[in-house]
């Protein structure tokens, strides 16, 4: 059965970690349009709706082929979370255009490096589970989590893992830690539960560097320095 899916790419204004952030250069095009392109490119969505407050980054949005059919009206401050904003602009779609879908697809702007086989290629796995929800999650690489330790004000370590503490990495399973590459749910659960994190959700396991997310400057420099390893160069 043919399922209804829209793209919502949450972009609220204000970032203040690094200025305007959503529409910050990278590697040649504006930050979201990297978004944008791989959720046109992948060919699966019905509409690919940019939810923002800001006019300057709906403006942007527009101009690289995304929808902004309205402005978002709450849940654009610093300490609502995401899912909020994005299970408004399915109330909106539904209120002002009288639009429902059966599968909402969130990609976070900040998230440059996620390509359209990835977007494929997650929810090619929500539909085979019979999921409800789904979250990407990736290796992290260049240190084990196995071994983390948290520190008192004295810097006294507490470890996370003790039974894991002197077992070779090698031999230890991986872990993975979610990502605001991919996050997927049905559109009448998500509203139910009022988050992606649902019951049952299941881990759509991304490559590391798909899944860098912007938030600082050092991970956008670090994203830029992946995109040029890559050969990743703007087409649009």
């Amino acid at each position: 059965m043919n399922r209804s899916v829209v793209a919502i790419i949450p972009a609220r204004g204000g970032s203040t970690r690094i200025k305007n952030k959503n529409i910050a250069d990278f590697n040649g095009l504006p930050m979201i349009a990297w978004t944008i392109e791989a959720a046109r490119e992948s060919g699966l969505f019905s509409r690919i709706v940019v939810s923002t407050d800001s006019e300057e980054i709906a403006e942007v949005s527009r101009a690289y082929g995304a929808d902004v059919p309205f402005l978002r009206e709450k849940h654009a401050d610093a300490y609502s979370p995401v899912s909020e904003a994005t299970i408004h602009a399915l109330e909106q779609l539904e209120e002002r255009l009288g639009e429902t879908y059966d599968d909402v697809v969130q990609l976070f702007a900040c998230c440059p490096l996620r390509r359209a086989d990835h977007i494929l290629d997650a929810y090619g796995l929500f539909v085979r589970e019979n999921a409800d929800f789904l979250i990407s999650a990736s290796n992290p690489k260049g240190f084990n989590p196995w071994w983390s330790v948290k520190l008192d004000s004295s810097s006294r370590p507490t470890r996370l893992f003790p039974e894991a503490y002197h077992t070779r990495s090698q031999d230890l399973e991986p872990l993975y830690i979610p990502s605001g590459a991919i996050w997927i749910a049905r559109c009448d659960r998500l509203r139910e539960a009022g988050t992606f994190y649902g019951p049952s959700h299941l881990y759509y396991p991304i490559d590391w560097r798909a899944a860098v997310d912007i938030d600082e400057e050092e991970d956008l420099v670090f994203a830029e320095a992946l995109a040029r390893m890559e050969g990743i160069r703007a087409r649009a």
